[in-house]
């Protein structure tokens, strides 16, 4: 009896940090799409993807302003899903944050395949299978531990995507400016040489929205990692109204850079990546070497957060008691060690 009564006395702890609040609300923009996905989406609006970037960009700090004043005056793992319970009903709460929580377990097997076929490609003789379940275990025990293994885990892994970026946009300002030694290219002529800069129509620009906004999933992520934060109203506050710097620098400026160095509609930029082909374009060594490790750090972190997201978002149904009542129990670190399993579990199944 007095271990039950402990139990129902537990709760999240505030585990995580304010850098590590920053670093994941960075995380959850940066992902592997911005790295890859971003040339199919210049593929299909060509330069004016950029217009595409900066509308779906507004449409997310808008979203991001109005989840982050609800964050903050009521911080909450469920997040939009118990907004939405309280606003509109608890059967708006049930279906959000059922689909929510499906989303996330999709994205973990989906991520980690990704991962396990690039470390498959340098490493032939270890099985794909094998290396997605290393990568699901090693998160899966991480995140069973404690938050702050996965405010740590998390940290660094947005870290490793932050000075990628920067370094990318570094190289490709001295390009375009004619001060990169390697490379044959400057300027920005290629915005209008194919074509024009909206060579596909105004149409496809809306239709590169329809592309793009896959790339800003997860950075609702700091508003559900709210209720484990210390003081989360300032912090939130702080972290939501960088969002705005954020995405005009490291996914305007990084796109503007691909598509002033490489045309639009270059064979390459769809074969290997928008990143990949600009760095072989400025003859960059070790490109597809250095591209490929930003992409399993950024895999990796996505499965990360999509694990630790999933869980608290299970956590919250079943404190709301709209999932199995299992799934609210918390461990003496504070950890919903039920709907972490559960999440693992769903994503070791796909």
């Amino acid at each position: 009896m007095a271990s039950l009564h402990n139990n129902k006395q537990r709760s999240l702890q505030h585990g995580l940090t304010s850098r590590q609040v920053s670093m994941i609300s960075i995380a959850g923009i940066i992902g592997a799409g911005l790295f890859i996905g971003s040339s199919n989406a210049i593929a299909t609006a060509g330069p004016a993807i950029l217009i595409s970037y900066a509308m779906t960009g507004l449409l997310v700090l808008l979203v991001m302003r109005m989840l982050g004043e609800m964050a903050i005056a009521n911080p909450n793992s469920g997040s939009f899903s118990t907004y939405a319970s309280e606003a509109i009903g608890p059967w708006a709460g049930f279906t959000i944050g059922w689909l929510y929580w499906w989303f996330w377990v999709l994205i973990i097997p989906v991520e980690a395949i990704a991962g396990a076929d690039i470390l498959h490609a340098y490493f032939p003789g270890v099985p794909s299978w094998l290396f997605a379940f290393l990568i699901m275990l090693v998160l899966s025990g991480s995140n069973l531990v404690s938050v702050k293994n996965f405010g740590a885990f998390e940290y660094w892994f947005a870290l490793i995507k932050v000075v990628a970026i920067i370094a990318f946009i570094a190289v490709c300002s001295l390009a375009v400016f004619g001060f990169w030694p390697l490379a044959e290219v400057s300027g920005i002529s290629r915005l209008w040489a194919s074509g024009g800069f909206m060579p596909n129509g105004f149409g496809t620009v809306l239709g590169g929205v329809l592309i793009t906004i896959f790339s800003f999933f997860g950075a609702e992520i700091v508003t559900i990692a709210a209720d484990e934060t210390a003081n989360p109203k300032d912090k939130i506050r702080r972290a939501t109204n960088l969002v705005v710097y954020r995405i005009a620098i490291f996914y305007l400026a990084s796109i503007f850079l691909v598509v002033s160095l490489v045309a639009w509609n270059d064979p390459g930029l769809k074969a290997v990546g928008s990143f990949q082909r600009v760095l072989e374009v400025l003859n960059v060594p070790g490109a597809k070497l250095l591209v490929d490790l930003v992409v399993l750090v950024a895999v990796t972190s996505c499965m990360n957060s999509g694990l630790y997201t999933a869980s608290r978002m299970l956590y919250s149904l079943g404190a709301r008691g709209q999932a199995l009542s299992m799934t609210k129990r918390i461990s003496g670190a504070g950890v919903p060690t039920v709907a972490v399993l559960l999440s693992t579990l769903a994503g070791f199944v796909g």
